[in-house]
């Protein structure tokens, strides 16, 4: 593609910076660093329309994790480990409210819970542990018992086929969309550029900058570059990736008298639902097919798509008929040790990548231990 010489002087001009992802990791990113030196030429470039992966295709939780989740990773990251994302997840939650009213990104605090079967969890012994996990939440959110029964609350909410129920009131919910857009206006107000449609797929390190080709046959120019591209990243830096994890969700029609509000999780976080207004929207059950599963396909599954709708079925809305209006899947990345990763490739080139099916918590603190 030829360019004019208005083209290369502005839209394509040389930038300090340019952020390869305009999901809500690069966003953030690109919000932090502006704030930090305003004078920054910072450009973020995305291939889709809008922003594509998990940042708008996920289920709009603001939470920082379940009970049978914390524990699971304190098994896998360690307990100290696990205590350092934990805060880092609530944290994030706190500055998108900060930046944010309830209004611009419908956050809704309406707190979150775990559902429990006898046969997946001793949950007798799962009360013990909560005695040690509320002990060490409260350094981190100030309250004393973050983690409550609520079994009392599962025939209000309609559920079925559950033994025990864990209520979590300090998170919530919000519009996922809304989110991405407010926090997009809030950093082009601060000076920084954005460009959709841009595939990046190759870059070549020189003394002074850094060059970008593009599928698009269009160049930039940097002095640094940050990737941002979670999942994709492997399609991009071919030494250094996330697992992609495809998350598979249903939303219903409205449903008049929804009695489900709230977010919850089920078995470790594999599965999740919340209402959306009188809308029932459930994802996950991709623990049933891990190994297809992992890709980088948006396509939605037989296999996922009837095993979510027997979810509901079963445990949801039991006794009421119900139709699904939409159907869509998200691109997550994870690691082993289901710690973010964070490189620094060379002088010029970084990359952030894979939290773990917690990017809307994390992303925002992660931008601010970010150091270029």
């Amino acid at each position: 593609m030829q360019v004019s010489i208005w083209e290369k002087e502005s839209f394509f001009a040389e930038r300090d910076l340019i952020i390869v992802g305009a999901g809500l990791c690069g966003l953030w990113c690109a919000h932090h660093l502006i704030i930090k030196n305003p004078t920054l030429k910072i450009l973020i470039v995305d291939r889709g329309i809008i922003p594509s992966g998990a940042s708008t295709r996920n289920a709009g939780f603001a939470c920082f994790g379940s009970p049978t989740e914390l524990l699971h990773d304190a098994e896998v990251m360690g307990a100290e480990q696990m205590w350092q994302i934990a805060e880092m997840r609530y944290k994030g939650i706190q500055k998108i409210k900060q930046h944010f009213s309830a209004d611009d990104i419908d956050y809704e605090d309406c707190g979150g819970f775990e559902c429990l079967q006898n046969s997946k969890h001793d949950i007798e012994a799962l009360g013990e542990r909560l005695l040690w996990l509320n002990a060490g939440l409260q350094a981190i959110t100030g309250v004393k018992e973050t983690f409550v029964w609520a079994n009392d609350k599962m025939k209000s909410f309609g559920l079925s086929g559950f033994d025990a129920m864990i209520e979590n009131k300090l998170e919530g919910a919000l519009h996922s969309g809304k989110l991405v857009m407010a926090l997009t206006k809030k950093i082009q107000s601060l000076g920084v550029d954005m460009l959709t449609g841009i595939d990046v797929h190759h870059y070549e390190e020189r003394d002074s900058t850094i060059i970008l080709t593009t599928k698009q046959n269009i160049s930039f120019t940097a002095k640094k570059i940050l990737v941002c591209s979670n999942a994709f990243t492997a399609q991009f830096l071919t030494d250094f990736h996330a697992t992609p994890a495809r998350g598979q969700i249903v939303v219903t029609s409205p449903i008049k008298d929804l009695p489900l509000r709230g977010t919850f999780h089920f078995d470790e976080g594999f599965y999740y639902f919340r209402n959306i207004g009188n809308r029932l929207l459930l994802g996950g059950a991709r623990n049933k097919c891990f190994d297809a599963e992992a890709t980088t396909n948006f396509e939605t599954t037989t296999i996922i798509q009837e095993e979510l709708e027997h979810f509901i079925k079963i445990h949801l809305l039991p006794s009421q008929p119900f139709d699904i209006e939409y159907r869509w899947s998200g691109i997550m990345g994870f690691t082993e040790d289901k710690q973010p990763m964070v490189k620094h490739i060379s002088d010029k080139v970084t990359a952030i990548v894979a939290c773990n099916g917690m990017g809307v918590a994390l992303t925002p603190v992660i931008a601010e231990q970010l150091q270029l």
